[in-house]
């Protein structure tokens, strides 16, 4: 099989989807790879190390996607590149569709099958290949959101850790998965103080038997996030339902009653965002204020840190860029099972029910649509 790396366009999005490992392990499985000339470039990957690997390099996108039988990404595919994905090729990136419906009309319309990261999950609930973009995200959440705590970007004016006869700055985590617990753990470590908020009890027992008591834990219900908001200092919220719209957690009436300069961190933005008052926004112009609140939404805050996110990102996605090469959706499907919800569009069909319902759009199971 042919594969095709382009560049990234999404605004400030400086990752790309393969390293040189990458290359060597697909070239070795006997397929060609063809990256856009530069594209690791903000990766601080050159073009001499993948082609060290075997890669082939091409001049610009539409040579990438000319030639290639799928399309490796990170970032779900904008306007240019919608309009050179055709019928015969199978896209294998993050698309985060219930939050971008005009990226959805664009991949049904092509007519291509496209495997989200997002969605591929194993059978106990993971989520494998955003794990690892999830514990970045969650990390610079927690960094962004100290920044943003100075008062000369916006903030309170607050020393998140506090020093000896200060009060540290309060932290609260809604969301307590890989994103949330990696925030938590971000804020312990500036010694803040931390309260990680979910509906899921065994997540908080997770925090309270690794942190003994360094994070407190608290069953998250509209009551619990209107008291825990109106003293906090950094809001983070890392919320998720696979492949559905991230549920509005946070209204517009609770940011009302936080202080005056608190920052709160939407990493829920791709999926639509977890607060009512969120908006996306880019590494260029990462915040704005609403009702006296410091907003950072970002929608590929990973972005920020490319080198460390590409090669954390490729090492979760590149055994089944492999198997899809080798094997082909359907044949990769039958070995990976969790690949299966990975596919949110195929032959102009939404084939993953929660994204289907996020936009209004028919629902047609994977088989269905292959046939």
């Amino acid at each position: 099989m042919i594969i095709g790396v382009p560049t990234e366009v999404k605004p400030d999005e400086f990752r790309v989807a393969i390293t040189p490992a990458g290359v060597r392990e697909l070239v070795g499985h006997g397929h060609r790879v063809v990256i856009q000339s530069d594209a690791g470039a903000g990766s601080s990957i050159a073009n001499a190390l993948f082609e060290a690997q075997g890669a082939e390099i091409a001049p610009d996108a539409e040579a990438v996607f000319t030639s290639a039988e799928m399309i490796l990404k990170v970032k779900e595919p904008q306007a240019a590149e919608l309009a050179l994905i055709e019928d015969r090729h199978l896209v294998f990136t993050y698309l985060h569709l219930a939050a971008y419906p005009s990226v959805a009309q664009g991949l049904v319309a092509s007519g291509c099958v496209a495997v989200a990261y997002e969605t591929v999950q194993l059978l106990d609930g993971r989520l494998p290949l955003l794990a690892p973009m999830s514990e970045v995200a969650g990390r610079m959440a927690t960094q962004v959101g100290a920044y943003f705590l100075e008062r000369q970007h916006g903030g309170r004016g607050v020393l998140l850790g506090g020093v000896s006869g200060v009060l540290p700055g309060k932290v609260v985590v809604i969301g307590a998965g890989i994103a949330g617990s990696n925030a938590a753990a971000m804020a312990v470590g500036l010694q803040g103080s931390v309260v990680a908020l979910d509906r899921d009890l065994d997540k908080l027992r997770d925090l309270d038997t690794v942190y003994q008591g360094r994070i407190y834990t608290a069953f998250s219900n509209q009551l619990t996030i209107e008291e825990q908001l109106a003293d906090a200092d950094l809001v983070i919220g890392s919320v998720l339902v696979p492949g559905a719209s991230a549920p509005k957690l946070v209204t517009a009436d609770m940011v009302k009653t936080m202080k005056e300069g608190a920052v709160m961190v939407d990493i829920a933005i791709d999926q639509g965002g977890c607060f009512e008052t969120s908006r996306e926004t880019t590494h260029h112009e990462p915040t704005y204020v609403v009702d006296g609140v410091v907003h950072y939404a970002v929608g590929n805050i990973p972005g920020a840190v490319p080198h460390t996110s590409t090669y954390a990102l490729t090492n979760a996605t590149l055994p089944y860029a492999v198997a899809l090469a080798d094997h082909g959706v359907e044949g990769a499907m039958r070995r990976h099972p969790e690949l299966v919800p990975g596919v949110n569009v195929a032959r102009g069909k939404i084939t993953h029910a929660a994204v289907a319902d996020s936009l209004g759009m028919e629902f047609v199971d994977i088989d269905t649509a292959l046939e």
